[in-house]
């Protein structure tokens, strides 16, 4: 009765703050711009489902921010993840003082703000400003404390016999890196990854001032730049449209890994 009480709560909770905005961009999104401009929750009395959609992707720079997109998020993501673990197995063995130091200061990093006018000045001396490659590189430092943070704690729950054992068997620091530490850290690398893609994907803030032109924009970018350019017209429907197909890949990522993100929070949950 309680499981019940508490899952009817939870509905009713979720349709006016989750439920309802939602349904707000899909049904508009069907819209034409004269009932769209309207921002009802209604069906809509004409449909333009093709029409809206067929002009985000013709001229909203959708493909082209797609593109973008994977192209930064999929190098951010493996660096970070990679080098986070590195950092993490690092950060858990050694007892040197410096070396938990700089464990603070990484973990501080999930917490501060990061300072864009000095990154955009050390991007223009290094003449990498502009472009993916700076962007690259400037998320990669900002997002690596994050797994850092969770790669950490699992690295020390986890006795060092099996480093040791691999170690006197002849496996180079490499290769125990990679034959034993990564697998044991699959878990929770993977939710890491699911939060950076998450970061990443839906960032406007480091991508509006690092990124120049439509070239190199993003989705987020793209989406700014398309809803700027609509709004004097109020063209509501085509602007809901490319919200969804914005959100779409991470929708249908949410749908295909969410059994693996709580299974790896569960673990996470019984390591620590």
């Amino acid at each position: 009765m309680r499981a019940v009480l508490k899952y009817t709560a939870l509905t009713l909770f979720a349709i006016p703050w989750v439920l309802v905005p939602v349904w707000l961009v899909v049904v508009n999104s069907f819209k034409p711009a004269g009932e769209a401009a309207e921002l009802g929750l209604g069906l809509p009395r004409t449909w333009a489902v093709a029409e809206n959609y067929g002009i985000v992707l013709d001229r909203g720079g959708y493909l082209t921010g797609l593109l973008n997109s994977l192209k930064v998020t999929v190098p951010i993501v493996v660096a970070v993840v990679l080098l986070g673990a590195a950092a993490a197995w690092a950060f858990a063995r050694s007892r040197s003082r410096w070396l938990q130091a700089a464990y603070f200061v990484m973990g501080l990093s999930i917490l501060l703000p990061p300072s864009i006018i000095p990154t955009v000045y050390l991007l223009r001396a290094l003449s990498l400003d502009g472009g993916s490659l700076g962007y690259v590189l400037t998320m990669t430092g900002c997002r690596l404390g994050v797994v850092v943070f969770l790669a950490t704690g699992f690295v020390r729950a986890f006795p060092p016999d099996l480093e040791n054992a691999a170690a006197i068997d002849g496996a180079s620091r490499p290769q125990v890196f990679v034959r034993i530490l990564l697998p044991l850290l699959r878990p929770v690398l993977f939710v890491g990854g699911v939060i950076l893609i998450i970061n990443v994907w839906n960032d406007f803030f480091f991508a509006l001032f690092l990124l120049q032109g439509s070239a190199n924009a993003t989705l987020p970018l793209s989406l700014f730049q398309f809803a700027s350019g609509t709004l004097q017209s109020l063209n509501w429907n085509l602007v809901f449209a490319h919200v969804l197909l914005t959100t779409l890949p991470l929708v249908a990522m949410y749908v295909v890994a969410q059994k693996r993100v709580l299974a790896g929070l569960t673990e996470g949950s019984l390591k620590g």
